[in-house]
């Protein structure tokens, strides 16, 4: 093992989180199957308001579910970094989400791009309530021919589980691609469940939880794609 990889994950970890378990789990499992070690360090979000030296510092930025995180702004400073500088980013659940809202609002000029966790009020909802909420459900994704995704997987159809109760708002969905910030990944009915930025070595945003299926035997493909970016 000739070389570790830095990551630092975006999120207020809390132990007991299932998904915050199996983000760990996931980044060993990759790592062991691509022969590098991984330096894991998890970033409350607070300090991203003013201070990004750990994340300048990352090989790989993965921003975690657990939303609403202590701070919105820290959570998009960092993710805002990774995205104009070329870091291979991973954003899962309600990072997926604070990915939509970073981009929204400093690629789109979105500036109250809001997410209804944080404010459902707001007039710019970009992440809303889901109609059905997906919280321990396993469910079909179609996706893109030729997308980075289906490169990782290797297909274009996946079975993936959810621990969401909000996502991309349907209205909001053709803007964002058009934009630049590409829908890759659908469900059964067209809405969005994967994102990804073309031309960027590694922006991918799942708002299924890919490390919720990772084991030591069979490391989960968008974990091994994210960290060989890297590489």
């Amino acid at each position: 093992m000739d070389r570790t990889l830095r990551v630092a994950v975006i999120g207020d970890r809390d132990p007991a989180f299932p998904p915050h378990q199996a983000t760990d789990g996931a980044l060993a499992h990759a790592a062991a199957y691509l022969g590098v070690g991984v330096d894991v360090r998890w970033l409350d979000t607070r300090p991203l308001e003013t201070d990004l030296a750990e994340v300048r510092a990352a090989d790989v930025l993965w921003c975690a579910p657990g939303s609403p995180y202590r701070s919105l702004r820290g959570a998009l400073e960092a993710l805002r970094y990774g995205r104009q500088h070329d870091v291979p980013t991973l954003g899962t659940c309600g990072g997926c989400q604070h990915m939509i809202i970073e981009y929204a609002r400093h690629e789109l000029g979105y500036e109250d791009a809001q997410h209804a966790e944080y404010d459902p009020y707001a007039s710019t909802l970009f992440i809303s309530s889901l109609a059905c909420s997906l919280v321990g459900k396993t469910m079909p994704v179609t996706l893109s021919p030729g997308s980075r995704v289906a490169g990782c997987y290797g297909r274009t159809e996946a079975e993936e589980r959810y621990y969401c109760d909000f996502g991309l708002d349907p209205a909001r969905q053709r803007t964002l691609h058009d934009g630049g910030f590409s829908v890759t990944g659908v469900d059964a009915g067209g809405e969005a469940r994967v994102l990804e930025i073309p031309g960027h070595p590694y922006y991918v945003a799942t708002l299924f939880v890919p490390q919720a299926r990772s084991r030591p035997d069979a490391p989960h493909p968008l974990v091994v794609g994210l960290l060989r970016a890297a590489l």
